[in-house]
């Protein structure tokens, strides 16, 4: 019965009437974060907690409830940028730390992107013929995948925590989110197709960018949104694929696209 609905309520009225039921409540092995959520979801300020057998066993208070809102965040920002989770355990402490222990808890994932760097290099010389017939394909390179990692990355920020909230099948979750990189990369296709024929004087070589920032830009928010899926059942934190991890797979993919688009158009 939250306070302000028994204030408001009327002398006659049958508490029955005014209350919640049936009362949202949580089991007590809950994650904490489904118990955040679920506050969220329906306007609490508490959620009460019950045992196996649906007795009532205590209360998660709004104090605790922001608490962990607040260390999810925190620890979603951390992970987003790379970060080990020692420091994201202790906010304070990855600003404070010493330069040795920053780095040491930044490095690990910058060493699966400089492996990922690597491959995308190997990547770019694998089409130097292709490179050397049209010069021009180059200068296209840095913009395709910027773009890619753009658009990538709002998917992921959407997914790391919606997928926590939303209650929609995935399906549908990733149909949209599929829909929505096609629109995207259907209006930045169109915007740069004009500029590119205009400057280069090449309606193929336009065609053939703007083509591939179509399909880079529905790949990135698909890999976006599902690459945290795929984490969160396997049992991990859907943060953990965002950052370098997410970065690497799109800037690969929207290489192989860019370059198999423009031999295919071009060649």
């Amino acid at each position: 019965m939250p306070i302000t609905r028994l204030l408001q309520a009327r002398a006659e009225q049958v508490l029955a009437d005014i209350a919640i039921a049936p009362v949202p409540a949580v089991r007590l092995n809950a994650d904490q974060e489904h118990v955040a959520s679920l506050a969220i979801q329906h306007g609490l300020t508490s959620v009460p907690v019950v045992d196996r057998r649906g007795h009532f066993a205590g209360v998660v208070p709004a104090l605790a409830l922001l608490e962990v809102l607040r260390r999810e965040h925190v620890e979603d920002l951390h992970r987003l940028a790379g970060i080990g989770p020692e420091a994201t355990n202790r906010a304070r402490d990855a600003v404070e730390a010493p330069p040795i222990r920053r780095a040491r808890d930044r490095l690990p994932w910058l060493l699966v992107g400089l492996f990922g760097s690597m491959l995308a290099t190997w990547i770019v010389a694998r089409f130097e013929a292709t490179l050397e017939a049209r010069v021009a394909i180059a200068f296209f390179v840095p913009g395709i995948v910027y773009l890619a990692d753009a658009v990538g990355t709002q998917s992921e920020a959407i997914a790391v925590r919606g997928l926590s909230l939303s209650r929609l099948p995935l399906a549908r979750l990733l149909a949209g989110e599929l829909r929505t990189g096609l629109l995207i990369g259907l209006t930045l296709a169109l915007l740069v197709l004009g500029p590119i024929w205009w400057w280069f004087g090449d309606a193929d070589l336009a065609l053939a960018v703007a083509v591939a920032l179509l399909a880079a830009s529905a790949c990135a928010t698909t890999i976006g949104f599902a690459l945290p899926w795929l984490l969160a059942r396997t049992g991990r934190d859907p943060a953990f694929g965002s950052g370098p991890i997410a970065t690497i797979i799109q800037d690969m993919l929207s290489l192989l696209i860019y370059f198999w688009t423009v031999q295919a158009l071009l060649f």
